[in-house]
């Protein structure tokens, strides 16, 4: 299936040679919830299988105020495996911008995002800093550098080759690194089928509860043993007629 584009920075130090044509992927899924589920992670992944084989469990409920006609309430609800998709092989094109440079190692200055741009914007478009007009300024917000793209090649490259230099910011020169800029297409990306081993989605929770009493009372009903339950680490509850998402990220224990 189509995949959506996404714009991705890549940062890292390679020491050895024979790592250089090798990328540590680190997933971060994001998982829709219909209404009516809920996502349980228990401390062991025994406990999550437990739940999964049993398919069918039955909930009882404290109905206090919110049920003051019936002593005991019971809900049925439908255990099912947590499958997602996980990145196992990726290939990227990569080609280096002849117009854009990369500005990293910036002052940690008290000015606003726009005032950094302008100021580097005026500082490499005189040609007497080595510069020439520019095209666009970026911010990446995730690395703190800046990518300036000027209006014609034969900027870019004698800028890169300096390495660093001194740029005027206020009445203070500050020494900031130039790097190429580089640009790529993912060219094949592989995906494989992976089931969470601690995780488990609950299906079919009427709306009989509040929101939290309902999260409580799972949890109250799922930690115990006696029910082939243990230690809940965390669970999310979406009601009936709303949705969710749920956000996976690698499991590091």
């Amino acid at each position: 299936s189509a995949l959506p584009e996404k714009k991705m920075v890549f940062k890292g130090l390679t020491v050895n040679k024979e790592d250089m044509n090798k990328l540590m992927l680190t997933p971060l899924i994001h998982y829709p919830l219909p209404g009516g589920s809920a996502l349980i992670t228990f401390e062991e992944a025994k406990v999550a299988q437990r739940i999964i084989e049993g398919r069918e469990h039955t909930v009882e409920l404290s109905c206090g105020e919110e049920l003051e006609e019936l002593d005991r309430c019971r809900v049925r609800v439908q255990a099912v495996p947590v499958e997602i998709l996980l990145p196992s092989a990726l290939e990227i094109r990569l080609a280096q911008s002849s117009r854009s440079i990369l500005v990293s190692d910036l002052p940690s200055l008290d000015i606003s995002k726009e005032a950094l741009l302008d100021k580097l914007e005026l500082f490499f478009s005189k040609t007497k800093n080595g510069g020439s007009e520019v095209e666009s300024r970026e911010l990446l917000d995730d690395s703190g550098q800046v990518v300036l793209t000027f209006t014609r090649d034969g900027v870019a490259e004698p800028l890169i080759e300096k390495g660093h230099i001194q740029v005027l910011f206020g009445k203070g020169k500050y020494k900031v690194k130039i790097s190429p800029c580089m640009s790529g297409d993912i060219a094949n990306l592989q995906l494989q089928p992976s089931r969470c081993p601690r995780t488990v989605l609950l299906l079919g929770i009427p709306d009989v509860l509040s929101e939290e009493s309902m999260r409580d009372a799972l949890e109250i009903h799922f930690q115990k043993a006696s029910r082939g339950g243990g230690e809940v680490d965390a669970l999310a509850y979406v009601p009936a007629g709303r949705t969710g998402v749920a956000v996976f990220v690698e499991d590091t224990d």
